[in-house]
């Protein structure tokens, strides 16, 4: 699913459009590897007798349910899910049926923090722990692809905004 360009405004432009590291899908794979087996053992190796084809064929519609659950979901949820630095703003958003959406303003931008496991700095993954301006909290995106690209394209950014004393960004460093 693409991003929506339409929700951009007339004087914005996409600087980064990521979707998830694809690490976030090797645990999904191993759980429809493991499905499939489960299927494969269950059908050629059922136990004989009247009740082996009902057997066979739950076997199989449990495998096949825990394919698309384990396996497929993941793996649309990580296509339909977008974060997008533009000239203005940070914009995520997430969901296959249902659509979630937040928009943080640059200039609400206070800091971005990387967070990685050894394994994440090896696949070049991490999480980006995002802190807004006030009582809006913090945004923590998981898996990002080049995750300290992304920290130092917010920062460059923002940078214009506290420097010009905006009205929504606290005093204070980046």
């Amino acid at each position: 699913m693409a991003f929506p360009d339409d929700i951009l405004t007339r004087d914005e432009e996409v600087v980064l459009h990521l979707h998830p590291h694809w690490v976030s899908l090797i645990v999904p794979a191993l759980w429809t590897v493991a499905a499939m087996l489960f299927a494969v053992l269950g059908v050629f190796f059922a136990p004989g007798g009247f009740v082996q084809k009902p057997i066979q064929y739950l076997v199989l519609l449990v495998a096949l349910g825990a394919i698309a659950y384990l396996g497929v979901l993941p793996w649309l949820r990580q296509l339909t899910t977008h974060y997008v630095v533009t000239s203005q703003r940070l914009v995520i958003r997430e969901g296959l049926v249902t659509r979630v959406g937040r928009d943080i303003p640059l200039a609400w931008l206070v800091g971005a923090t990387v967070q990685q496991s050894l394994f994440e700095r090896a696949v070049g993954s991490g999480r980006l722990v995002v802190e807004t301006a006030g009582g809006r909290g913090r945004v923590v995106l998981s898996c990002v692809p080049h995750v300290e690209r992304v920290q130092e394209n917010l920062a460059e950014l923002a940078a214009p905004y506290q420097a010009r004393g905006h009205p929504d960004f606290p005093s204070g460093d980046y």
